[in-house]
C-alpha cells in the first residue's frame, strides 16, 4: 500500500470555498502543515482539488520514522518517546513506522496532523507554481522526502 505525505504550502487568502473544506476534511488546518494519506481513489480525487495549495508524493520508511520521532505527538500534545510508545504498546520507533506503512494510517493515540517548520534554506523554488512547471506544488513522487528532511 502507498501511503502520501501531504505537506499544505499556502495559506487561506484567496481559497474558493470548496477548497477549504477539502483542505478541512484532509486535516490541513494550517501552512506547514501535513498529514499521511492513502492512495485511494477518493483521496486521489481531494489532492487534485487542493494542488494549487498543497504539495504530496510517496514517502519512505526512514522519512516517516524521523516524522514520527521529531514531529509526532501523543494525545494531550506529549511527544512520542520510547517510554510512551512501551506505554501504549506500540514497540520502538522503528516499529512504529513499520506498522505505519503496513496500515496505512497513525495509530489511534497518535495525532494525525504534523505541524513542521518552513523549509531551511527556504523553497527552492516558487510556491504559486507547480513542480511540472518549475515551482513547488502538486505531486513530486520520492521528492517530498528531501522537502520533508528541510521542515523536520
Amino acid at each position: 500500500m502507498t501511503l502520501f505525505l501531504v505537506i499544505r504550502l499556502r495559506g487561506n487568502i484567496g481559497i474558493h470555498p470548496d477548497v477549504l473544506e477539502t483542505m478541512k476534511r484532509m486535516n490541513l488546518p494550517t501552512k506547514h502543515s501535513a498529514v499521511l494519506v492513502q492512495d485511494t481513489p477518493s483521496n486521489k480525487g481531494m489532492l487534485n482539488k487542493i494542488t494549487d495549495f498543497a504539495t504530496w508524493g510517496e514517502l519512505t520508511d526512514e522519512s516517516l520514522e524521523a516524522l514520527l520521532a521529531k514531529r509526532g505527538r501523543m494525545a494531550g500534545d506529549a511527544r512520542i518517546t520510547e517510554d510512551a510508545l512501551r506505554k501504549e504498546n506500540l514497540g520502538t520507533m522503528k516499529e512504529l513506522a513499520e506498522r505505519t506503512m503496513a496500515e496505512g494510517k497513525v495509530p489511534d493515540c497518535i495525532k494525525g496532523t504534523f505541524r513542521l517548520t518552513p523549509p531551511s534554506g527556504g523553497f527552492k523554488r516558487s510556491i504559486k507554481r507547480h513542480v511540472t512547471s518549475g515551482g513547488e506544488l502538486g505531486y513530486r513522487s520520492k521528492g517530498i522526502n528531501d522537502l520533508l528532511a528541510k521542515m523536520i
